[in-house]
């Protein structure tokens, strides 16, 4: 293992013009993104475009960048939002050549809970349901899809880089980050100060808080 003492993390001014880059994969989770935008203000959005071109001032250019969401069945039939998934594929000066995976949201069984006060598990039921003969189907929809497919391209590219960045806050990818710091790479968060989990922020070499220059990337 890398010695972590070693790690810093780095302020968004801070100048990283060495002239022998390294090569960054940046992983992108699209909705860990657009949910924390949010924690800058109300109305807050930020473009993806100028984003790359802040993140790029900093280190250099990226080799390649993936941006993973999961959908509502039927949601990328949506015109607006092909028009943006177009839009993150374009090169620039159009777009920000971000490549484009997408899944679907998959359902699981939500009929039960537990009760972490009563240790117990509960059966749930759907209030309308009383108003019929036959109970209601609950379900929960989750987006591991997205967190399978982080950890799938970065395992992947293993070899073909020497900086994983992502922009997640999830620590179901922890033990990918692990992985990847282990092997001998870098591991940058390009994430909003809001929702990312301490475990990622300790295994990070450097972290650039989008905040500090929120401003400059917004819509």
């Amino acid at each position: 293992m890398r010695n972590r003492s070693s790690s810093r993390f780095a302020d968004p001014a801070t100048d990283y013009g060495s002239g022998d880059e390294p090569k960054r994969l940046w992983l992108i989770d699209g909705a860990y993104l657009f949910s924390t935008q949010s924690s800058i203000g109300q109305g807050y959005n930020f473009d993806y475009l100028l984003l790359k071109n802040r993140l790029e001032t900093l280190v250099g250019p990226l080799w390649r960048a993936y941006y993973l969401n999961a959908l509502q069945p039927d949601s990328d039939r949506n015109d607006g939002m092909q028009r943006f998934h177009s839009w993150l594929q374009s090169a620039p000066p159009s777009g920000p050549k971000i490549i484009t995976k997408l899944y679907n949201l998959r359902d699981s069984d939500a009929s039960h809970a537990y009760c972490r006060e009563c240790a117990t598990t509960v059966q749930l039921e759907c209030p309308a349901a009383g108003y019929t003969s036959d109970p209601h189907p609950l379900t929960r929809r989750s987006q591991k899809g997205v967190d399978v497919g982080i950890a799938s391209l970065a395992l992947t590219h293993l070899d073909s880089y020497d900086t994983l960045m992502l922009s997640s806050g999830d620590g179901d990818l922890l033990d990918a980050v692990k992985f990847v710091s282990d092997s001998g790479k870098e591991i940058e968060l390009a994430v909003f100060r809001a929702g990312v989990a301490t475990e990622l922020q300790s295994w990070a070499d450097r972290i650039y808080w989008i905040d500090e220059f929120a401003n400059e990337i917004a819509r």
